[in-house]
């Protein structure tokens, strides 16, 4: 552990798998306590797990502090129950990563509007809904404090969203959604102190290697990939 979260509350989306769990992890090291947020889907949508304790367990075995959370993320009640949880019982929420995502790839001759909008469902919406339940809390903060507040959202894109890519038509159009959202979330918060930034990871993970172009491609020492942990800066 670095300390250099120590006393800062992190919520991931998506933490149970590839790059959500390591933003988990290395927000842990650093000494955040962490919400590891996953329905333990699959990458499609379906089913459900228990993936978030896994990467809690991994967490606490390392010293860390950590609690799961199954809510689905597309669902604005669920959202708004999250992030009261958040600061009932920790009281805090200083750092959201929206990194949860589905692929429901196709060309667009084969592909469904329910394959269209349940990928917008899972990363717009939730993206858009998570970030306005925590800005309405850091709002009423600085409010309160007369003055600002320590707020960060990360929010994820991919090079889909800058560059397109054969058989996701909706995947690339909720990617580039979320680099628009995201520099317009950034205006609007600073005026509280609070900061948005975007990001593009890369990685090989379950859902990078469904991708089209991807599928025959095998790297079976690297399905939750550590290169794409990301570094810490404050």
């Amino acid at each position: 552990m670095t300390g250099l979260l120590d006393g800062k509350v992190a919520l991931v989306t998506g933490a149970g798998h590839g790059i959500g769990r390591g933003h988990a992890l290395e927000l842990a090291r650093h000494g955040a306590v962490v919400i590891v947020n996953d329905l333990g889907t699959s990458l499609s949508g379906e089913g459900s797990g228990k993936v978030a304790d896994e990467v809690v367990q991994i967490i606490e075995s390392r010293a860390g502090n950590a609690i799961s959370d199954f809510s689905d993320v597309g669902d604005e009640g669920q959202v708004e129950l999250m992030v009261e949880r958040a600061y009932s019982q920790l009281g805090r929420l200083d750092i959201v990563v929206n990194n949860a995502g589905i692929v429901r790839d196709k060309a667009i001759w084969n592909m469904t509007a329910d394959d269209f909008d349940l990928v917008m469902r899972v990363h717009v919406r939730a993206t858009w809904l998570t970030s306005r339940a925590v800005a309405r809390k850091w709002r009423s903060e600085a409010k309160a404090n007369g003055g600002k507040v320590y707020g960060r959202i990360i929010n994820t894109t991919s090079g889909a969203g800058l560059h397109g890519n054969f058989g996701q038509t909706n995947y690339s159009a909720a990617k580039a959604a979320i680099v628009g959202m995201t520099q317009t979330l950034s205006l609007e918060l600073a005026s509280i102190g609070a900061t948005a930034n975007v990001i593009s990871p890369g990685g090989r993970t379950r859902m990078s290697a469904s991708m089209p172009g991807q599928r025959h491609r095998s790297n079976p020492t690297n399905s939750a990939t550590t290169s794409s942990t990301p570094r810490i800066q404050h």
